[in-house]
């Protein structure tokens, strides 16, 4: 992940890294995932709440045709 990404790509690099790890995007609730980005800083993602926020209707409705896709191939949004 690129020093300068965005909220959505940093949250997004934790779900492929969390389904890259696991195996599947089951995502407690209440799970923090850490990722670094290129410069070495960590992000504690609350990688649940970003799982769940993004799969609600009212959320979804928020999202851009590049966010949905990018979700959807990462198994986010079924």
């Amino acid at each position: 992940m690129p020093v300068g990404a965005s909220r959505w790509e940093i949250n997004l690099a934790a779900a492929r890294q969390f389904k890259a790890r696991e195996g599947h995007l089951r995502v407690p609730r209440a799970h923090t995932e850490t990722v670094t980005d290129t410069d070495g800083r960590e992000h504690h993602i609350r990688l649940g709440v970003f799982r769940s926020n993004t799969r609600t209707h009212h959320k979804k409705q928020k999202l851009s045709p590049e966010q949905i896709r990018e979700a959807t191939e990462t198994g986010l949004l079924a």
